[in-house]
């Protein structure tokens, strides 16, 4: 019997994804809040439990409110943060042996790297909005605060300390890093966008301002739920599939010893650059990482991995070519339906797949934001304030931000 095209059996849907940043860089609590009405309009995109409350992963990835957070570790910890920090937040065990002992972990690693690591404060959330299956995977959620000491590159510094966390505490399940950065921060979970202001109680505090943010809301027919695999990960938030994943993570694994340079000199100790067994988004997010942490210009590493069908394409710029046929002799495309949005702190970026399966739609209001969604209307801005849109194509490098040094 012919069955066409469509294959019942392979059937994939959509998240929600976006972001909203403002075009001169200028924080606000109002952008936040703007970031938040838009994942709560769409609540239908993600994957909602029988229990009713507890959703597929939904969250938000932000520019480090840097004021936020020095006021944040004067009131919990009597800490001064100096011109540059690094805020880790941290799903952690529930149980205190095993808590303590990743948290002895990861400051280990990150101290034996030159870092000084100025404490940890547990993060404020109301857990009555949970749902009973979010509820009986709940980890613990604390920030930690983190100075360069005597690191003489304090963003690499960052990246290998995680990283041997990580592989020394890989048989705990529990714990996972859900952002350590200079430039950006993580509030992500298995609850309802709706409940996320909810749940984290810092969200409702006037004095989170922040200049770009980047949201998601998660449905996935092919893994379970669970809290880290609620987006937006370290840099970026995926709508779609990474057909070719599998071919991608090998490849890169096995190119571990090729990423070596200065910045990076001993990534190939790592037993793995990509993981293995989460999902397509969360190994996209990965490789990335490993390109900016070794000091590759943001456009250029998301132009490697996700770059245009342009082989056919005879109107070509020459050097367009040129760019796009050397990087393809480094790295496969990481292929498939898929739409991406992404921030390093500094910049905002969207992007589309190379055949615009994943299209995507933006609007610049009069305030200075620009937003961009898998679909229009996400909130509720009046005619009047728009200042421009389009309804789909690739777009990129909006909004740029300002480090918090």
């Amino acid at each position: 019997m012919n069955r066409g095209l469509h294959q019942p059996g392979e059937f994939r849907d959509n998240c929600g994804f976006g972001l909203i940043a403002h075009m001169e860089g200028q924080a606000s609590h109002d952008l936040l809040k703007t970031a938040i009405e838009s994942l709560t309009c769409m609540t239908h995109r993600g994957g909602i439990a029988a229990d009713g409350k507890t959703g597929d992963g939904c969250g938000l990835l932000l520019k480090m409110p840097a004021q936020f957070m020095r006021a944040a570790a004067k009131e919990a910890l009597d800490v001064e943060l100096g011109e540059r920090f690094a805020v880790g937040s941290v799903f952690l065990p529930n149980d205190d042996a095993r808590a303590s002992k990743a948290k002895e972990t990861l400051a280990a690693e990150l101290s034996a790297r030159g870092l000084d690591v100025l404490g940890w404060r547990v993060v404020p959330t109301d857990s009555s909005v949970c749902g009973p299956m979010a509820l009986d995977c709940l980890p613990r959620i604390e920030q930690l605060f983190v100075a360069p000491g005597s690191s003489e590159n304090f963003d690499v510094d960052l990246f290998m300390g995680r990283r041997y966390a990580e592989q020394a505490l890989r048989s705990d399940e529990d714990f996972y890093v859900a952002s350590l950065s200079t430039e950006v921060v993580s509030y992500k979970g298995l609850v309802m966008p709706e409940d996320l202001p909810a749940f984290y109680k810092d969200l409702n505090d006037p004095r989170l301002e922040t200049a770009i943010c980047v949201f998601h809301q998660r449905f996935s027919p092919n893994t379970a739920p669970r809290w880290p695999l609620a987006q937006p990960f370290r840099l970026l938030a995926h709508n779609g599939e990474i057909n070719t994943i599998e071919a991608n993570r090998g490849w890169a694994n096995s190119r571990k010893a090729n990423f070596v340079n200065e910045r990076l000199p001993d990534i190939a100790k790592l037993d793995e650059i990509v993981n293995t067994t989460g999902s397509d988004s969360s190994s996209m997010d990965n490789m990335l990482e490993v390109l900016l942490t070794g000091g590759m210009e943001l456009h250029r590493a998301v132009r490697m991995m996700v770059p245009p069908a342009w082989q056919n394409v005879e109107t070509m710029d020459a050097e367009l070519r040129a760019f796009y046929e050397y990087n393809s002799m480094h790295m496969e495309p990481w292929d498939g339906p898929a739409g991406v949005v992404m921030t390093d702190g500094r910049q905002a970026v969207c992007m589309l797949d190379r055949n615009g399966l994943r299209p995507a739609r933006w609007v610049i209001t009069k305030n200075g934001y620009i937003t961009l969604a898998s679909e229009i209307g996400t909130y509720g801005y009046k005619p009047g304030r728009r200042g421009g849109k389009r309804p789909r194509g690739p777009w990129s490098n909006v909004g740029r931000g300002h480090p918090n040094r």
